[in-house]
């Protein structure tokens, strides 16, 4: 082989390393936006990074913090383009909740497990085959070296991965604390439901908690609960919403 042909077989293989890194970095980069401005602010790049690994659980360990828990990942991943693929133990998801938060049954392949260590190996599975909008999976525990691997697995292929944390007994809720290689973490409660001016219930509200982010600080909001396309909406807060009716009241 001929100078000339190694410098340009080195050529091709130093074009292909940096294209490579490029396409790495672009999907570090690429996120979904909440397309909330004051939810996008907190978080680096102005959404969750696909490529990562994100946590959520309930603001406790009942059937219905567990079941919010799910709504606002299955928002989430409805947003997300492609097929999602849903790891669990428990075949417990009221699909036309799912419909309502914007996700359709028809987009997703459920997996059904009888151990949480296959749920585990499932995502990983599931993240490593790529071509997906997001690969959710119900855990009860999340130990680091799991959650690293699910991490890993995530970066290759630039899916998200979502980590929601369901739990039968309060004193699991415990390990919720434990240190995990997530991007971002979590937790949702149910508050008071939208006030109508009718008889009747408004749109659920929840109390969302971003307890950790990669190179943010924390934060808290109230939002309206996922609507039929998977979107959250922010909601001020209660002593300026009490505020705004006194005004309204006595104006005039």
């Amino acid at each position: 082989m001929t100078s000339a042909a190694i410098q340009t077989t080195l050529l091709d293989g130093l074009r292909e390393q940096i294209a490579h890194l490029e396409n790495a970095g672009r999907r570090e980069r690429s996120v979904l936006p909440f397309g909330v401005s004051q939810i996008d602010a907190r978080l680096p790049g102005g959404g969750l990074a696909y490529g990562a690994l994100h946590e959520c659980a309930g603001g406790g360990a009942g059937t219905v913090d567990g079941a919010t828990a799910a709504l606002f990942a299955a928002g989430i991943a409805a947003r997300a383009k492609g097929k999602i693929v849903w790891c669990l133990t428990r075949p417990d998801l009221f699909f036309p909740a799912l419909a309502q938060a914007g996700l359709h049954p028809d987009r997703v392949v459920f997996v059904e497990s009888d151990k949480e260590e296959d749920v585990l190996a499932n995502m990983e599975e599931g993240l490593s085959y790529g071509g997906l909008g997001a690969v959710v999976g119900e855990v009860v525990r999340l130990p680091m070296a799991a959650s690293r691997r699910l991490q890993l697995a995530a970066e290759k292929t630039g899916t998200m991965a979502l980590a929601v944390r369901r739990w039968r007994r309060q004193t699991e809720a415990s390990d919720f604390g434990q240190p995990t290689a997530s991007t971002t973490r979590w937790r949702v409660s149910v508050i008071p439901s939208e006030e109508l001016p009718v008889p009747g219930v408004g749109r659920a509200r929840w109390l969302l908690e971003l307890m950790r982010v990669k190179a943010g600080e924390c934060a808290e909001f109230e939002v309206g609960a996922c609507n039929a396309e998977g979107r959250i909406d922010i909601f001020p807060p209660a002593a300026d919403r009490q505020d705004q009716t006194h005004r309204s009241r006595y104006s005039g």
